[in-house]
């Protein structure tokens, strides 16, 4: 029989108000049809990831699979509630925030992690110079890098407040949140290119090993599509986010839009 688990209740906060990206300003994010700016989707996925890792803790953090997709905004100091049942060893993960669905996905808990080569990913730095964006910038095929990330000490405390993250396992072992993971694939996008208000609107990831605070965490992406579908343009990609040039963190996918169909057709 499903068993539906407590519900996980979150103040959303918006981390990314001064971002680049201005779909998280009121301002521009009003004048695309939203209330507000967005609460960014990674840190929405970030509060579904509270769940499995309650459930299944350092298991989960070493091998569990995860995916998520995101359909309405979570706005600001609104209450997020993350709903979740389990069946077979499937979590099924709802996030209701002014009472809409905003977020599907599961995750479940693999016997173990699937075997990765570094060896099938290839590292490249991120550009040199960031020009604007245009289809050919995600050219399937490409493969993009991202100028290396790391949260330690201040700044992984600060990580986990911003997420609202009380689980106190990672500051009683020193692991950094899976959520930071998907910081780094946003930044496949935003080390690469100027962009102008664009969307994280999907992702799977398959984690491989345990993230710990300080490490220096990278993306070996590639491009695997790049579409337009009702006026938007999507980017796909594959990649493999890999700690201090040796350790592979996670396998994922990651699904934007580079250009909202506003901007697309201007």
């Amino acid at each position: 029989m499903p068993n539906r688990l407590e519900t996980y209740r979150v103040e959303a906060y918006n981390t990314a108000k001064q971002s680049e990206n201005k779909m998280h300003d009121d301002t521009v994010a009003r004048r695309f049809g939203f209330s507000g700016g967005l609460v960014p989707s990674v840190d929405v996925f970030a509060y579904m990831m509270h769940v499995p890792i309650a459930r299944w803790g350092r298991d989960f953090l070493s091998r569990g699979l995860v995916e998520a997709r995101f359909i309405k905004p979570v706005y600001d100091g609104e209450t997020a509630d993350v709903d979740a049942t389990e069946h077979n060893g499937l979590l099924t993960i709802e996030v209701f925030s002014r009472t809409e669905l905003c977020a599907t996905g599961t995750a479940s808990l693999p016997a173990k992690a699937p075997a990765v080569s570094l060896s099938d990913y290839v590292e490249v730095p991120a550009v040199a110079e960031r020009k604007p964006v245009s289809p050919a910038t995600f050219e399937a095929g490409k493969w993009l890098g991202t100028t290396p990330r790391r949260w330690a000490g201040q700044d992984a405390t600060d990580y986990l407040a911003d997420i609202r993250e009380t689980d106190p396992i990672f500051t009683r072992e020193g692991l950094g949140h899976p959520g930071l993971i998907q910081r780094v694939m946003n930044r496949v996008l935003v080390d690469n290119t100027i962009l102008g208000p664009w969307i994280h609107v999907g992702s799977r990831m398959q984690l491989l090993s345990a993230a710990r605070a300080g490490d220096e965490i990278t993306a070996r992406a590639k491009v695997t599509a790049n579409y337009e579908k009702k006026g938007h343009r999507f980017v796909e990609l594959d990649a493999l986010v890999v700690a201090n040039g040796t350790t592979p963190l996670a396998h994922c996918q990651h699904t934007a839009i580079y250009q909202p169909r506003e901007q697309a057709a201007a």
